[in-house]
């Protein structure tokens, strides 16, 4: 183990890519783990790719887990790989656990075999909570997963407590809810939302289609969140953590943002559509932070409205450099 060192899995994903930034700017030797079959584009860290060091690895195969880690030495690692888009945890739900739930257990085992002394950190995540049993959600609040995906991810955060406590792992869990950033995939509802009144603005859409507009959501921005992650891993003793803002806000308040930054009216454009609705709908997820505010001296900043707004203007450039429309400058604010 070499000091200054940190791998993380999923460094192609919008938490990736913010943590190679925030850890190359703090001085590490950051490295990379891609999968040699990976649909996923090197888009959000090519401006980074002279400074990263990339490796073959998945999370499917210990053996080449256990390579990686003996080939970089790290001091810690960051496991943010998964199958993370919870409608397609529907439609495959066996490789999702595989991924999102075992491929965790696979990694801690790498670490245990490698170098017990590795900081490792899971990727939990607020969908574990699902059906909440109370409001807001704390460290200590029940699970109750209503995907897939949030099962996996229930039994990736259980196997890292139970690694720090039978092995003496030094392995945390951020239990981080919703957050976003013009990095996010476009089939993330938010993501979804700021790239439609882009397109409509410029004329290259007439139309957004979305689910359960009233499901109530604690968003925060993306960026910051991985400074969450890095501070877990400095504590003296390993322990999980509830990273949100303490705000929430429906989907319907989402559409109103993004859309009145480009001086439209949602509802000449929104149309309301079943097929998206989940089989198991989760309706309020809202996160009481105080232990990562008192513990690690981490808040958050950014308000929603900043942050769809950030989207937005990132949506409105992205698409007038691909399409060569340009908008009205007039009617943004």
């Amino acid at each position: 183990m070499r000091d200054g060192v940190a791998l993380i899995t999923g460094v192609t994903g919008q938490d990736g890519s913010y943590l190679a930034e925030f850890l190359l700017e703090k001085g590490y030797e950051v490295h990379g783990m891609v999968r040699r079959s990976s649909t996923e584009t090197f888009e959000r860290i090519a401006h980074l790719r002279a400074r990263l060091r990339l490796h073959q690895a998945d999370l499917l195969d210990q053996s080449s887990l256990v390579s990686l880690l003996r080939d970089v030495e790290p001091v810690e690692v960051y496991n943010l790989a998964a199958q993370s888009f919870v409608p397609t945890s529907w439609v495959q739900p066996s490789l999702t656990g595989e991924f999102t739930a075992l491929g965790v257990t696979r990694m801690l085992d790498a670490v245990r075999l490698v170098d017990p002394a590795i900081r490792f950190y899971q990727a939990s995540s607020s969908e574990m909570f699902g059906k909440t049993r109370e409001v807001p959600q704390n460290e200590a609040t029940p699970f109750h997963p209503r995907s897939p995906y949030a099962v996996a991810k229930a039994y990736g955060h259980w196997i890292t407590v139970n690694y720090r406590e039978s092995y003496g792992l030094f392995g945390v869990s951020g239990i981080l809810f919703n957050h976003e950033s013009p990095r996010r995939g476009r089939e993330f509802v938010t993501r979804k939302v700021t790239e439609a009144a882009a397109r409509i603005k410029l004329g290259l859409a007439d139309e957004l289609r979305l689910g359960n507009v009233e499901a109530k959501r604690d968003w925060g921005y993306a960026p910051e969140y991985v400074d969450a992650m890095w501070r877990m891993l400095q504590t003296s003793e390993a322990s999980d953590y509830v990273i949100g803002t303490g705000v929430h806000h429906t989907v319907r308040q989402c559409v109103e943002f993004a859309f009145g930054h480009v001086g439209l009216d949602p509802d000449d454009f929104v149309r309301s559509d079943s097929a998206l609705i989940r089989p198991a709908e989760v309706d309020s997820l809202l996160a009481d932070a105080s232990k990562a505010r008192e513990g690690l001296g981490w808040t958050a900043h950014t308000s929603f409205e900043e942050l769809i707004r950030i989207m937005v203007e990132a949506d409105l450039e992205l698409q007038e450099r691909v399409s060569g429309r340009r908008r009205d400058r007039g009617a943004s604010r």
